[in-house]
């Protein structure tokens, strides 16, 4: 199957838009998943004095996780769907958190930054260059800045590659194609197949310059199917190791 890529990926959620949080909510854990992913960026002081992105935010889902974990921290949230942020600016949201109608890959020649934590949510596996983009977080964060990508990676067995199939075959492509998005969601199932597993993307995270990289697995139905990393932007300041 061709895969969905750039503007024909974001139209593609704009349709999906209007029903896409609703078909999260079959997802047993989706959402605590992103909160305990977002917790994991262990922001000091409730993020106080801190600017945080949320990249590819989506309808919101991951900027309240982000929210939960760092509530006092200043939010830029941006994605490159105009639907998926219509919908995501349609919910009420405190005035430290703001929303931009921006690709990955823009936010740094939009003069966005520098950032003390990043977090990226289901994003590095629908970018055309996955390295283009960690070298564009990259230097958007501060030195020593923390970086947390919540993504479909395969842990590599041939069991949870299996379970991915399955659970594609039976709920997530006939739910998508219920609602229209057959496309989309046929995409969603292929290009989990087609990215990295989880080892090989801590090792483009090292290859791109992050330091401490770790794996950790999500809890529930989704363990070796979804993956949290965590890593940091060269080596740590001195005002970061105090912390």
């Amino acid at each position: 199957m061709s895969l969905l890529r750039d503007h024909d990926l974001a139209r593609a959620f704009d349709h999906a838009s209007h029903t896409y949080d609703g078909l999260t909510l079959l997802n047993p854990g989706h959402r605590r998943a992103l909160q305990r992913s977002a917790r994991r960026l262990r922001l000091p002081r409730d993020g106080a004095g801190l600017h945080v992105l949320d990249l590819g935010c989506g309808t919101g889902a991951s900027t309240r996780a982000l929210l939960g974990a760092a509530p006092r921290a200043r939010i830029t949230a941006v994605d490159a769907s105009a639907g998926m942020l219509r919908r995501a600016l349609a919910k009420p949201w405190p005035s430290h958190v703001r929303f931009l109608h921006l690709t990955a890959e823009e936010v740094t020649a939009a003069g966005e930054g520098p950032f003390d934590a990043v977090f990226a949510a289901y994003l590095f596996r629908n970018v055309t260059d996955p390295d283009a983009v960690l070298k564009s977080v990259r230097t958007l964060l501060r030195p020593g800045g923390r970086l947390v990508a919540h993504e479909y990676s395969l842990s590599g067995s041939r069991a949870h590659r299996a379970l991915w199939t399955a659970v594609c075959r039976s709920v997530v492509v006939p739910a998508g194609t219920l609602t229209g998005d057959r496309v989309l969601y046929r995409h969603l199932w292929h290009s989990v197949r087609a990215f990295d597993t989880a080892p090989a993307f801590a090792e483009r995270l090292t290859r791109a310059g992050f330091t401490g990289v770790r794996v950790a697995p999500v809890a529930g139905w989704q363990t070796g199917i979804v993956h949290t990393f965590l890593a940091r932007n060269g080596s740590r300041t001195a005002q970061e190791q105090a912390r």
